[in-house]
Formats: structure tokens, sequence, C-alpha cells
């Protein structure tokens, strides 16, 4: 698949734009604060519903204006298809095709794509909630099923966080409530949980041979899943769900006490493994940055096993962060492959040798001019 529009009224720093884009490489080119990211963000935004940058759509919407709007067509095997997205500051709409979408689940999917900006290089050694993060985003692009499931599972999540802190508060008395909420809690913890382990044993597959190109054979990288339920990844469903029952039975006094609930997918982990040493601790800075491309490489060919159609790929000012021998790998890995949008403040002569056919375009305080 690959974007072949773009159109932004008052999004961000762009009052009125209509841009059209090759379905190879386009660049983004200009000084800092001109509104580069911001273009990335909005193929983001048409992709997800949401920004990476920012938890408050209103923060999307121009400064003095009441509303903003993102749309795009999308080319795609089955044919094109226009979306489209309006922010206000009552919410916001989603279109797909000019029909109203009621469930944004039922409009995530209609375009996938891969972001890789510096603060993705924190995937490796940031804080747990980051991973969590990248497996939700990326797997919900991949199924439907996996986005329900963790949908639901947040939403059951939420009740039961607010019963136990009803609890706490001896505002409520029934336990009774509280079982049911957590046998509701439990079937969509362990589908969710059985959901990633397979996926990211996917992930791994097609991240393994990519990391031994790029380290040239000298090493080997595991993904593993971290959770509070010991040998979770030999369990069958019905034997997660009794592991997770009785974990809650014996942490039940606590969540009460605390108002909070202390088991479940949303508190597990990943671990990236180079030759058997966690690499979050142990690695080098290289190292590190080796693994995170890797997975992200990864992504494109499981997002295309998975959904039959390769996404778009984002990279906002990564080329700076990686050396010539990363960079090298991450420019082939795209080449004739993937619709790519590169943000940068200029093109170094190792970029202009790897990037065939570039579209480039001039980004000065929110206008974009294509190179001649």
């Amino acid at each position: 698949m690959y974007l072949t529009e773009l159109t932004l009224k008052n999004f961000r720093n762009y009052q009125d734009l209509d841009v059209t884009f090759s379905p190879g490489v386009n660049v983004f080119l200009g000084a800092n604060a001109q509104g580069k990211t911001n273009l990335l963000e909005a193929i983001y935004v048409l992709a997800l519903t949401r920004s990476h940058r920012t938890h408050s759509d209103k923060e999307l919407i121009m400064m003095g204006e009441s509303e903003a709007r993102v749309a795009g067509v999308v080319e795609k095997n089955s044919g094109k298809v226009p979306l489209s997205l309006t922010f206000t500051n009552k919410g916001k709409k989603a279109r797909v095709n000019h029909l109203n979408q009621p469930k944004l689940a039922n409009y995530i999917g209609n375009l996938n794509v891969i972001l890789f900006a510096p603060e993705d290089l924190e995937l490796v050694k940031g804080a747990p909630s980051v991973r969590r993060s990248f497996i939700d985003r990326e797997f919900s692009q991949m199924s439907p099923k996996y986005l329900y499931v963790a949908n639901q599972y947040r939403a059951t999540l939420k009740q039961r966080n607010q019963y136990l802190k009803q609890l706490q508060m001896q505002k409520q008395s029934d336990k009774l409530f509280l079982e049911v909420l957590t046998e509701r809690l439990v079937i969509f913890a362990s589908e969710l949980i059985e959901r990633r382990i397979k996926l990211l044993k996917d992930l791994n597959q097609a991240a393994q041979p990519l990391h031994e190109a790029i380290t040239q054979n000298q090493e080997n990288l595991e993904i593993d899943y971290i959770s509070q339920i010991k040998n979770v990844e030999e369990l069958d469903q019905t034997e997660l769900q009794q592991a997770l029952t009785k974990e809650f039975e014996r942490v039940q006094k606590r969540e009460i006490a605390e108002g909070v609930t202390k088991v479940g997918p949303h508190r597990d982990d990943l671990r990236f493994l180079v030759n058997g040493f966690d690499v979050a601790t142990f690695g080098s800075q290289g190292q590190q940055r080796t693994t995170a491309l890797a997975v992200k490489l990864a992504e494109i060919d499981l997002m295309k096993q998975q959904t039959g159609e390769y996404p778009v790929l984002l990279l906002d000012d990564v080329l700076s962060e990686l050396d010539a021998s990363r960079q090298t790998h991450l420019l082939k890995a795209m080449q004739n492959k993937v619709q790519t949008f590169i943000t940068t403040p200029s093109l170094s002569d190792v970029d202009k040798q790897l990037i065939e056919d570039q579209k480039i375009f001039n980004v000065q305080d929110g206008t974009l001019k294509e190179n001649e």
C-alpha cells in the first residue's frame, strides 16, 4: 500500500495543504521547527487516529482554529481508499470511503505505518511501558482481532481498577462483583498474552537474519516475553487462565489495599538478548541501536506477512542517528519495497547514492514546495 495524496486543514502549522506523493521515497527537507515532523505526524494520525507525540488531540488543531482535518487516499491491492479524520474540541470523526465510522477499531488498518524516530532507540533500554506500547500499536495494525482483544482488556482493566479503588475507600464491599470482573479480565488477558507471544515469535524470526546481516554474522538476537506467570510461553490458553486466576487470588488483598490491578499483560515486558546477554543491561549503545533497527526493519516484512500489504515507512530524522553501516542497511531494506517518508535537514552523499527516484520537498514555515 502507499499514500497517494494528503490534505491538511488547520493541522499544527499547516493551514491549507494538498500534496501528492511518489510511491517510492519522499523526502521532507528543511531546517528545524519548520514543520517536517508535523507532516509525518499527520500521516501517522491518518493511519492510527492519534498522534505519537501527544495524548491530546486538541494540540493537533492550529492555534486560534476550532477544528483540524487530515485526509488522504491510500492505494491498496484492492483499489483506492479515501480516509479522513476531523478533530474538534468535542472529539474526532473518522471516515472510510466517505462513510462515517462510529468505531475507530473499524477505521484502523486501512493505512498501516511504521514510524522510526530517534526516540525509538529507547525501545531497547527504555521503560517497560515503551515496549508494551510498541507491541500493542504495531500488532493492532496487523490484526483486527488483536486490536479487539486489546481494547476489551483495557476497558475491563479500567472497570476493575475503578472498583478496586471503591473497595479501597470502603465505598463498596461486594467481593463477588470483583470476582466477576476478575474472571472477565482473565479471559481477555490470556488471549492477549497468547496473541502477543505468537506475533513476537514471528517478529523474532524476521529480525534474526536482519540482525545477523547488520553485525556480519557476529551476533544473534532473541526476543523474550517477560510475564509474572512462570513459563508463560509454554502454557496453552486454559493453563494460562488457571495460572492467572491463581495469581489474582494470591494478590487480592494487596490489590484492594492499593486500589489497583497488580497482575496482567499491562505489566508484562520484552527482553532483547544478544548472544545470550540482555542488551539493555550489558549491551553497548551500538548494540542497542542495532537491535532497535533490526526489530523495526523486521516489522516491514511481518506486516506484509500478516496483512498481505507492505506498510508505509516513516523515518523522522533518524538517518543522522545511525552510522554509515546501519544507515546503509536501513535504506537498502526499504528500497523498491515500501513507500518511505524521510525528514532530514540535509541529504548526505551516502543517502543520495542509496535512495533512487527521490521526490524531494522543501519545507519552510508550514509550506511545502517540490524540488524540480
